[in-house]
């Protein structure tokens, strides 16, 4: 295995609540109330749609997609959501520090050190905005691909919150068979002070509609029976996806840096920075050609 470098959960597209629009010449988040599914190809346009986003439309009476059937690739809670403070150098989109809240990992020209994370709120390093909750979810969504999943991003605290709690809950309450689990993901909305009152959306995960918990339990037995009989290991999977994830410090590489950037950090990429030299005029090439002769 080549150290240091990310080994994520096969990705083979994206979920978003969102997209990135063009306007007045740069590029900003725009939020959404649907979920989309694209590809992992983005075009001038936008990324491009997964053939599953209509198929799922194609489901619902509004054509809205508000909830989308999935199962997870892990039993282990961490590791279908892996959730970080993390800091982003906002001119080359590398990540620099990432922690949990009791330890961090920073990079420091080019040495890793570890150090203590006092949370974002009370971390001199993070000062003026520039660390988030950051996480991810690898989710697998229809047979499209036995073990390829589709993620999603964000640094949104009420999906983080919702999230990590009811991945913890299922698994507690269907004795570890969180991987067996028919779920699906729900937008869902709220309002608050913040935003004005304003409905905000974010992301919750629940059993799949249709059916209780006691039915979707009784289910995940059945599957992971059926699993077991026919040799899937799935306490091996958990094993090589933990060793995968720990082969480097940082789980996002340079090639996804930028796209992170994009929609989360618009902040980075539409401001420039302060000492950005300005276009000449041509009064000062006139004034420079005739300081030069």
């Amino acid at each position: 295995m080549i150290k240091g470098l990310a080994i994520t959960p096969p990705v083979i597209g994206r979920i978003s609540i969102g997209r990135v629009t063009e306007k007045n010449g740069m590029r900003l988040p725009e939020k959404d109330d649907q979920f989309t599914l694209t590809t992992q190809v983005q075009s001038p346009e936008g990324w491009l749609l997964h053939p599953l986003d209509a198929e799922l439309r194609d489901q619902t009476e509004t054509g809205k997609l508000r909830t989308i059937p999935v199962t997870l690739p892990f039993s282990d809670p961490d590791l279908n959501f892996r959730a970080e403070y993390t800091l982003f150098d906002r001119s080359t989109g590398r990540p620099v520090c990432a922690g949990d809240g009791d330890q961090c990992r920073r990079r420091h020209e080019e040495v890793m050190e570890q150090l203590p994370c006092p949370a974002p709120a009370h971390c001199q390093f993070a000062a003026g905005g520039k660390c988030k909750p950051y996480g991810r979810l690898n989710v697998m969504v229809g047979d499209y691909d036995p073990l390829g999943t589709f993620i999603f991003r964000t640094t949104g605290f009420n999906s983080i919150r919702t999230l990590m709690a009811r991945l913890r809950y299922f698994q507690a309450v269907s004795g570890g068979l969180l991987a067996c689990l028919p779920l699906e993901l729900r937008l869902r909305g709220k309002s608050t002070t913040q935003s004005h009152r304003t409905p905000i959306f974010y992301v919750d995960l629940g059993i799949r509609e249709g059916l209780t918990l006691e039915e979707a339990i009784s289910q995940a037995r059945r599957t992971a029976e059926q699993r077991q009989e026919s040799g899937y290991n799935q306490d091996a999977l958990d094993q090589a996806a933990q060793s995968a994830l720990a082969n480097s410090a940082f789980e996002d590489d340079e090639d996804e840096t930028p796209v992170i950037l994009e929609e989360f950090y618009p902040d980075a990429i539409t401001k420039p920075p302060a000492n950005t030299a300005q276009p000449l005029s041509l009064a000062d090439k006139l004034e420079q050609r005739a300081k030069a002769q």
